[in-house]
């Protein structure tokens, strides 16, 4: 099974650092900065191999120059989006594959928040990542892209096994259920989130990753039934 370890960093990011115990390899997933993660590497006598990149934006990609010059690591990340992640060894799309020792990843193309976006489906390990494309009871901001393509990418997403862990990269939980509760005030499953969700803020306590099928039953971004209900909703969000 792989290790997956929480960093958090910068104001809300979460960086993911992922072991495999059999190889040994270790891989970032989008990381803001160099300094946590190779602390943490450090500690826990990992030696980070590569990095695997979602999407361009700097708070995802702003350690990368500094963990290569430090480990050596190879970076993979969106081909759409190669002229701007220049510390990018391999480029992919949907339907490569990605591997961590032995562990394969799919590459699935998300497009929206950014044009090239994509999240890393580890079948047999029942974990996703996402990137800024889904969040805990939302979904990443339409920076350059459409409200179809969101949708296409929650009725993708919303495909996967109900049991597969969601790791997103950012703790925007409570504000996303607050919104959440207005799209869908009758929504007993997500009432009951939320009172959990304020619990575990209250404690400090991270309230990612989550999974399909808590997303399926409680977010409204996943759970709206067009293109048009998924871009009010969104326009709604930026406004909340």
């Amino acid at each position: 099974m792989l290790e997956i370890i929480r960093i958090p960093v910068l104001s809300d990011n979460y960086v993911w650092l992922v072991h495999e115990p059999d190889s040994k390899e270790t891989m970032v997933v989008d990381p803001a900065v160099a300094e946590p993660v190779l602390n943490e590497a450090e500690k826990r006598g990992w030696k980070i191999t590569q990095i695997w990149n979602t999407h361009w934006h700097p708070d995802h990609t702003g350690g990368n120059a500094a963990i290569k010059e430090a480990t050596g690591c190879h970076i993979t990340g969106p081909e759409a989006e190669q002229a701007r992640i220049p510390t990018l060894d391999t480029m992919v799309k949907e339907g490569d594959q990605v591997r961590l020792g032995e562990v394969l990843a799919k590459v699935m193309d998300v497009p929206a928040h950014t044009a090239g976006h994509i999240a890393f489906h580890i079948p047999d390990q029942k974990v996703v990542f996402v990137g800024d494309t889904l969040f805990a009871m939302g979904c990443g901001r339409l920076f350059e892209g459409t409200p179809a393509q969101m949708f296409d990418n929650m009725q993708k997403l919303s495909k996967l096994p109900g049991d597969t862990k969601v790791y997103c990269a950012h703790e925007y939980t409570q504000a996303n259920g607050e919104y959440a509760l207005v799209a869908e005030p009758d929504n007993q499953a997500l009432k009951e989130r939320m009172d959990a969700v304020l619990a575990a803020r209250a404690k400090g306590e991270a309230t990612v990753p989550t999974t399909i099928a808590l997303e399926v039953a409680t977010n409204p971004f996943m759970r709206s039934a067009s293109v048009e209900q998924l871009a009010e909703r969104r326009i709604a969000k930026d406004n909340f």
